[in-house]
């Protein structure tokens, strides 16, 4: 049975950095994943370049049954802090909205730092751990090549999102086989779905993006929203799908900043003679626009012949659209998974076990899920970096 101070389990963002933070402290280091490589979550983020942090990172961006529980682990390992490593690595990145970090060029540059971070630890991919058990010295985890006994153990494998590059829920049979609670998981950052009564706009409307802003059980953002032939998707609403239930509606504000009730009203003495759907069109795109006028009967409309009453329909259609998700499109496109590893089974600064010493569970397996745009990695670098120096 081969010996190792630490064994990771899990060769993502998370596995990789704590890895490296570990070596640091003198220990010998294994880590095992089943994928044939490492870091593909990394490599398929942020459209091929790495989203790999946001300089936002606090605690009131993450959701969790305990929202303070991140706070210890973000505070002591900063979005500033990765960007260093990133900088003396050498790799180039720019800014987008909202504090958003990319790199200039392949999300695999970040990849390669991370494995020269780890160097001097043992990587062993295509390996899938069958059972974990603890020998009173430490914990044993059997794989088809072999058994592996480690006195620590990290859970780093990540959650049930995008199956299609090997996500599976091992991290929460471990925690059950040890005694840790979960909180119920689900499909977070994730495209909505809807009925046929809403499909009937969001079908033909396909592709077509707007500006838009959502308020919805305590999460509020304004960013584009992307018509699709199953509903809606697009950044705003994977953001607030982290906080949707099922069974809630969702107010949507189509043209953020304007008042189209006022708008239409104020347009009607000077441009009277134009269609409805053509003076929408300044606040929407014209397939919305018309789409829009279409569904309540004023395809052909002209504006001068519109009561006050109708173009305060016009504007609350637009201003408050009213929608009822029947549900999401789930892990396959999920970014990450909600709930997992219950924070009050862990300790805050080093994300061990409270009645399992040596065992800790790090990254996305863990009840905290970041917003959308580089906030879930850095939950990943700060959570692993907890764990690899405790």
């Amino acid at each position: 049975m081969e010996q190792v101070d630490l064994l990771i389990l899990g060769a993502g963002a998370a596995g990789l950095f704590c890895a490296g933070s570990a070596l640091r402290q003198g220990r010998r280091v294994m880590v095992i994943d089943h994928a044939r490589d490492p870091g593909e979550k990394i490599r398929i983020s942020g459209g091929g370049r790495c989203n790999f942090t946001n300089l936002a990172s606090a605690p009131d961006r993450f959701l969790s049954r305990n929202p303070r529980f991140a706070a210890s682990a973000l505070a002591r390992f900063t979005a500033s802090d990765f960007v260093s490593l990133v900088d003396r690595a050498g790799i180039a990145w720019h800014e987008k909205t909202q504090g958003q970090l990319f790199c200039d060029g392949k999300a695999t540059q970040i990849t390669r730092m991370l494995l020269d971070r780890m160097r001097g630890a043992d990587l062993r991919m295509q390996i899938r751990p069958q059972s974990v058990t603890h020998d009173g010295n430490g914990f044993v985890v059997n794989t088809e090549q072999g058994a592996i006994h480690a006195a620590q153990l990290v859970v780093a494998t990540g959650g049930k999102s995008i199956p299609k590059i090997g996500a599976t829920g091992i991290a929460y049979d471990i925690a059950t086989r040890f005694g840790l609670r979960l909180v119920d998981t689900r499909a977070g950052l994730v495209p909505l779905t809807f009925a046929e009564q809403e499909l009937a706009l969001c079908r033909p409307l396909a592709g077509v993006s707007v500006k838009a802003r959502i308020s919805h059980r305590g999460g509020q953002f304004r960013d584009a929203l992307l018509f699709t032939h199953r509903g809606l998707s697009g950044p705003v609403i994977l953001q607030i799908s982290s906080f949707w239930q099922p069974g809630d509606s969702l107010q949507i504000d189509l043209a953020p900043g304007h008042d189209v009730a006022a708008d239409l009203k104020a347009a009607r003495s000077g441009a009277g003679r134009a269609s409805v759907s053509s003076i929408l069109g300044r606040s929407l795109p014209t397939r919305l626009a018309a789409a829009i006028c279409e569904e309540m009967g004023l395809a052909q409309a002209r504006l001068a012949d519109q009561p006050n009453t109708r173009l305060d329909a016009i504007g609350a259609r637009v201003n408050r659209w009213q929608v009822r998700p029947v549900g999401t499109e789930g892990y396959r496109t999920a970014e990450v998974t909600l709930g997992g590893v219950d924070t009050r089974d862990l300790d805050a600064r080093s994300m061990q076990a409270r009645k399992v010493p040596g065992l800790f569970f790090i990254g996305e397996c863990v009840d905290v899920t970041g917003w959308l745009g580089g906030y879930n990695f850095q939950w990943a670098w700060a959570s692993a970096d907890a764990a690899g120096r405790a």
